[in-house]
């Protein structure tokens, strides 16, 4: 696998988000060397709390699949995922998430808690951090930087 062609697609979600004044999150989901899902933050434009990239993507690959379970999925994202998003991605039995940068204030998977190998629970992810962290941090960073001077 190629971690970081299918980041480098979920940074594209992410700058879609940004055009739109949202948050720069994106996300997709893979399957069999193709993108089933896509999603990125729209919590601002749909005034949904639960709009967050992954559960976009989630939503749009369990459609394509007829299926609630995203088995031989992976799951590529530009910011770890928070606790709402880790319990998809576990309902959803997704055996692997890779994602860009961590959250200090909300990751659950392995930042903040590490939801996503809970071993009380009947399904663990495998997890892999930091691809093209630089690149989706940066892209948040600007993204709060221009906010706060605008306020």
């Amino acid at each position: 696998m190629n971690h970081e062609h299918w980041m480098r697609e979920a940074l594209q979600e992410a700058k879609k988000a940004e055009q739109k004044k949202e948050v720069p999150i994106g996300a997709i989901v893979v399957w069999n060397d193709r993108i089933i899902g896509r999603g990125h933050n729209l919590r601002e434009t749909s005034l949904d709390p639960t709009s967050h990239a992954e559960m976009i993507a989630i939503r749009e690959a369990s459609e394509y699949l007829q299926a609630w379970r995203l088995l031989d999925c992976s799951l590529y994202v530009t910011l770890e995922p928070c606790p709402m998003c880790a319990g998809a991605i576990v309902q959803s039995r997704i055996p692997r998430v890779i994602y860009g940068t961590p959250d200090p204030k909300a990751g659950c998977a392995g930042t903040l808690m590490n939801l996503l190998q809970e071993e009380r629970f009947n399904h663990r992810v495998e997890v892999i951090s930091g691809v093209l962290r630089e690149e989706c941090a940066s892209l948040l960073t600007s993204f709060f930087r221009q906010l706060r001077s605008q306020s």
